[in-house]
């Protein structure tokens, strides 16, 4: 099924992306957004883009550009740092406190056994994320972040880093099951989107007061 369109113009789309579908096709095969981008094509001379990363565990707000001028244009947008970015997540635990910032770098590293992650290291790209807390219920918290700097795997590698990561991130040690992590607003210029709850996470949201 396609991803639905939460917002549409002649040169931008945002769409919903659903947890699990990876942005890129990966040398391991599996579902991916490339093939969907004909139907999101609608007309125009080129396919669709995606102008930033999402992973693929991560569901919501996913910009695309129509025209190569437009996926220019929204990079730059991403690079500078002018696209806000809030997202929401349910984090294992009860992370004390109601607002915070994590400024903590990251870099990447690999073992055989457990292959690549992000790591707090000194060594490591700047990384900044605002918290604020949302809402709590026995054994979680469900908290807004909203990220100040870019790097792969920020709000993952940074959840871990606070304690408390984000739940069914088993790569950051939030257990097994679906990643209850939401691109739930982009603000762009002209552009201000939402992006719904996904199934596999409202019945936590609701929980914690949502």
């Amino acid at each position: 099924m396609t991803p639905n369109i939460l917002f549409q113009s002649d040169t931008v789309l945002v769409i919903d992306k659903p947890a699990g579908l990876a942005v890129h096709a990966g040398p391991s095969g599996g579902p991916s957004l490339e093939a969907h981008l004909p139907a999101l094509q609608m007309g125009k001379r080129h396919l669709p883009q995606p102008a930033h990363r999402l992973d693929q565990d991560t569901a919501g707000c996913l910009v695309l550009g129509r025209t190569r001028p437009a996926l220019a244009e929204l990079g730059g947008y991403f690079a500078r740092g002018e696209a806000r970015k809030t997202y929401w997540a349910l984090l294992v635990g009860d992370l004390p406190g109601e607002s915070g910032e994590v400024t903590a770098p990251l870099l990447k590293t690999s073992t055989a056994r457990d292959g690549w992650r992000m790591v707090v290291d000194a060594k490591g790209q700047a990384a900044r994320t605002l918290w604020r807390m949302l809402g709590r219920a026995e054994g979680l918290s469900w908290v807004e972040f909203r990220p100040l700097t870019g790097r792969t795997h920020q709000l993952r590698a940074h959840a871990r880093h606070l304690g408390h990561p984000i739940l069914g991130d088993g790569r950051y040690g939030g257990g097994a099951g679906a990643m209850r992590l939401l691109a739930r607003r982009i603000q762009l210029p002209g552009i201000d989107v939402t992006a719904p709850v996904p199934g596999h996470m409202r019945a936590e949201i609701a929980r914690c007061g949502g």
